[in-house]
């Protein structure tokens, strides 16, 4: 019998919980054996959520948590609410009685209970945000994205690291090739952070580095990991996603504006869903916190069913490869 993935889902975060995320757990127990699901939240909404639905009844559970965190609530605050989806799904993590946890919840308050509740792997001296986005050539990573964004070269070297961790064992990339986000290619551009990293993923035998990036080069797939510090790294991700959304509108809106173009749309609509699809960043899961102890998954905030599943099966994936584990002895040899 195959081992079982564990996922804690925020019930209560999100433009669209719980209706979104709970649709999200139910399609993924009916679709493997191996995953069981805790949806945390106030008991009573989710339960009647739940009641729409038929499912296999011991493998999604219901975890009470009467509070709920805003998205608009300081990290540090936020995190003090005991009793919120957010802060005992991460305990449930910490305490070692589910694999991961899920949220499309406040951001700052993911990051700090990540830090601060579940913790931090041995040797990571700080955790990224580190999603998969969709390019030409399949995917790459981008970290971090968000959660650091006054790193240290030594952070954006670690960032380097567990990016092609991930994507050697959970994509299937070999010898991922790594660049350093900047403004251009050669050795010297770049700020100041940019410019005393360089050398040292140079320096790095763990990686395939390649050199700069544009980020006009990121969409085409030039690289399979991205690193940068997260303030670059988030207006990188923001842009990717409103230029692929805009473009995507104006197809649409051309592809009716006459009877002709309808028709046209009618014959190249096949082809055109599976490219839509394959720019769809929902399609990938969402950011893990790559580096603590347990897996913790921050989804878009308005995250829908396909993306709260696509995220589980993430999940799934990461269990199997083990990733923690290849982090964990990655880092400790490194303190050794």
């Amino acid at each position: 019998m195959e081992e079982i993935t564990r996922v804690v889902l925020d019930a209560m975060g999100g433009d669209n919980a719980p209706h979104e995320v709970v649709k999200g757990a139910v399609k993924a127990v009916k679709d493997c054996d191996d995953i069981n699901v805790i949806l945390v939240g106030v008991e009573d909404i989710v339960k009647a959520e739940l009641n729409k639905y038929t499912y296999p009844n011991d493998r999604i559970v219901v975890v009470n948590a009467d509070e709920v965190i805003k998205t608009d609530e300081k990290p540090t605050v936020a995190i003090r609410k005991k009793n919120s989806s957010i802060v005992v799904g991460l305990n449930i993590v910490k305490e070692g009685m589910a694999d991961a946890f899920v949220s499309a919840g406040n951001s700052g308050a993911v990051l700090a209970g990540g830090m601060l509740l579940v913790g931090r792997v041995k040797g990571i001296e700080r955790p990224p945000f580190a999603p998969l986005i969709p390019t030409e050539k399949g995917v790459s990573i981008l970290l971090d994205c968000g959660a650091n964004v006054d790193a240290r070269p030594s952070h954006l070297v670690q960032f380097a690291i567990l990016g092609s961790l991930y994507m050697e064992h959970v994509v299937g990339v070999k010898n991922p090739t790594v660049a350093l986000l900047n403004i251009g290619a050669e050795e010297d551009k770049g700020n100041a952070l940019c410019k005393e990293t360089y050398p040292l993923l140079k320096e790095c035998k763990d990686i395939n580095f390649i050199g700069n990036i544009e980020a006009r080069e990121v969409p085409a797939g030039a690289a399979d990991v991205v690193v940068s510090e997260g303030f670059a790294g988030n207006i990188a991700l923001k842009m990717l996603e409103g230029t692929g959304r805009t473009i995507l509108s104006i197809v649409k809106e051309a592809m009716m504006s006459s009877l002709r173009s309808k028709i046209g749309a009618l014959l190249v609509k096949p082809a055109l869903k599976g490219a839509f699809k394959k720019f769809d960043a929902t399609s990938y899961g969402g950011a893990p916190l790559l580096g603590c102890k347990g897996l913790v998954v921050k989804t878009h905030g308005n995250a829908k069913m396909g993306e709260i599943y696509n995220t589980i099966m993430q999940c799934r994936t990461f269990k199997k490869q083990n990733i923690n584990d290849k982090i964990k002895d990655r880092f400790s040899e490194a303190e050794e």
